[in-house]
């Protein structure tokens, strides 16, 4: 479904968008690989390469537009278009909003909202050019809805993600390019063993998400086969935020 396909993971050389470059790179598809972090993207490129996938990294810093610019430009030279964009990058930042500074939160609604813009508009200068348009997933978080303490600008910037979804679905429409987001819940991506059961236990499922379980819901929102279904948010949690906490 996914083979030849162009697809642009933000964030993509480690946790959930790791996961995800793999998920595309088995389905056969032509992989860009944006991170800030040179090192672990030109590492996980040349693994890929290795075992046959066909990757670029590209190395980038969603805060600055001209990155952005670069980034779609590179993958167009590379590859020829641009089918998906998987807009992952973002960072969380614990701080008393009674501390927090203007240049704070300025950073982080610009790495994780603002980055999703623009990003989003870029690609969809390419994708509006393709025969089927194409598709764009964003990451909020299930943070968008519920929180814990200190975490004031990273919930609105996920909440942010959430109405630009919606808005861009209906700007995008007309040129075929379906826009959806995905709220994660409890993801890890450190070490899964170390979990406990009341870790697992806090979810219907019965077990902490994995990079793998997102990885799946964006095969399924960029799938053309689901064209019908943009606009929305896709809480991939686990059922946490659906569990009573105070049941036995």
């Amino acid at each position: 479904m996914f083979k030849d396909s162009v697809v642009v993971v933000t964030g993509g050389a480690q946790g959930i968008g790791k996961g995800i470059v793999l998920a595309y790179a088995r389905q056969g598809a032509n992989v860009v690989i944006a991170d800030i972090n040179k090192g672990l993207g030109e590492q996980l490129e040349r693994e890929l390469l290795e075992q046959g996938f066909s990757v670029i990294f590209v190395h980038t810093d969603v805060a600055k537009e001209q990155d952005i610019v670069s980034l779609m430009k590179q993958a167009v030279e590379q590859y020829g278009s641009i089918h998906i964009l998987i807009n992952n990058a973002g960072k969380l930042q614990h701080t008393s909003p009674y501390d927090i500074t203007l240049e704070a939160w300025n950073d982080l609604l610009q790495t994780n909202l603002t980055s999703a813009f623009f990003c989003a508009r870029e690609a969809a200068k390419v994708m509006r050019h393709n025969v089927k348009g194409g598709s764009i997933v964003s990451l909020a978080s299930t943070r968008a809805e519920m929180s814990e303490p200190f975490t004031e600008a990273y919930a609105a910037t996920k909440g942010g993600i959430v109405a630009l979804t919606h808005a861009l679905a209906r700007s995008f429409g007309p040129d075929q390019i379906t826009v959806n987001c995905i709220s994660p819940g409890w993801i890890e991506t450190g070490n899964y063993e170390e979990l406990r059961p009341i870790d697992h236990a806090q979810h219907l499922s019965g077990r902490v998400g994995v990079p793998e379980d997102i990885a799946q819901a964006c095969l399924y929102l960029t799938n053309p086969l689901n064209d019908f279904v943009t606009g929305i948010n896709l809480t991939v949690d686990g059922g946490m935020t659906k569990k009573m906490m105070y049941e036995d």
